[in-house]
């Protein structure tokens, strides 16, 4: 499947390399068990590049530079090429000052977020991470019904050594738009009442975001009467908002507007190294013991289990790669018909699909 990505993002005009990063981390996605941010973004992608609304094989420009923090500029990049460029300003810095601050503003979607809070983890540091969208608003703010921000995600990093880290990644939404758009396609369906309609009842059909729309044609969310709904009621549109401004408006990328018409993702980073905070070393062996003070909490049902941050992701990695990543026959087709459409080798489709 990466290798299938990769080759229709070249024959769409980005370079094998970046190719072969938008097909990884789209993998990932999937592999990690978040669909939304899978492969089912496929065609979205393409249409972006083939409009130039996204760009291949962007250099960032570094706007302002201290020793602790940066201002990058993506520029319209593809997101798998930008971000890590950023991520990797962040950690470099961090290794050197113990802390660092880094924005990232106009960049082409970012992907699953849990993948920078991973690379930052892998390099032994502890990260945070506020995202919006800007030109992407989707979902209503508590108690009401039109939309005013993006799924605006949030994420934390914390690296234990020898060991998986520990990632929270999720959209201050009930759920992703990515994950509406996977059931757009005869995927999972989402929870009853993620969405909510113009007359303020909740559902769960996707045409309340999307409109009409055909089996594998595209989706537009601006065609839509209704909105996502925030999670956790006032607590968590409380931290949309709070996203918006961090990554948005403090990034350069502003927060989400409806007239701002090209999308662009917007992120602040802040990265910590455990050893300058912490030189004794107490701090991985404080996680482990709490780790395990957490986890030998009774479940409230029986055969269940209390999991981590970061720990279904796991699992599902380790399942989906020994039995595939399942993908409804809509999406599957959609993939087809864009890699027909940047003109891919019909041979080279046909492997593909046996």
């Amino acid at each position: 499947m990466e290798a299938f990505v990769a080759d229709i993002f070249t024959s769409a005009g980005c370079s094998t390399e970046e190719g072969g990063r938008i097909g990884r981390y789209m993998v990932s996605a999937n592999l990690s068990g978040h669909d939304s941010h899978g492969v089912v973004r496929v065609p979205r992608y393409a249409t972006q590049k083939k409009n130039g609304t996204v760009l291949p094989d962007v250099i960032v420009d570094i706007v302002v530079d201290t020793p602790v923090i940066a201002v990058v500029d993506g520029k319209y990049g593809f997101g798998q090429t930008v971000t890590p460029q950023a991520v990797r300003i962040g950690i470099d810095k961090c290794r050197k000052n113990g802390l660092a601050a880094v924005t990232l503003r106009n960049a082409g979607h970012v992907g699953r977020v849990g993948d920078w809070a991973e690379m930052a983890a892998e390099a032994g540091l502890v990260s945070i991470h506020f995202v919006n969208a800007s030109g992407s608003v989707l979902v209503a703010p508590h108690g009401g019904v039109e939309r005013r921000f993006s799924t605006a995600p949030y994420c934390v990093g914390v690296p234990r050594p020898g060991q998986d880290p520990l990632v929270l990644d999720f959209a201050t939404s009930i759920v992703a738009e990515g994950k509406v758009l996977v059931a757009s396609q005869g995927g999972k369906k989402v929870p009853e009442g993620a969405l909510v309609g113009p007359d303020g009842k909740p559902s769960s059909d996707p045409h309340l975001l999307y409109g009409d729309y055909t089996p594998t044609g595209p989706r537009d969310h601006s065609k839509g009467t209704g909105a996502i709904q925030a999670f956790g009621d006032h607590k968590g549109s409380g931290l949309a908002f709070m996203c918006e401004l961090l990554g948005g408006s403090l990034s350069g990328n502003g927060a989400t507007d409806p007239k701002r018409g090209r999308f662009a993702n917007g992120m602040l980073s802040f990265y910590v190294d455990p050893k300058v905070l912490d030189p004794a070393g107490f701090f991985p062996t404080d996680i482990a013991k709490y780790v395990d003070f957490v986890k030998s909490s009774k479940p409230a049902a029986d055969g269940g289990e209390i999991l981590l941050p970061g720990e279904p992701e796991v699992r599902m990695r380790a399942q989906r790669l020994a039995e595939g990543v399942p993908l409804p026959d809509n999406t599957w087709a959609a993939i087809v018909e864009t890699a027909r459409s940047v003109g891919l080798d019909e041979r080279r489709i046909q492997q593909a699909t046996m």
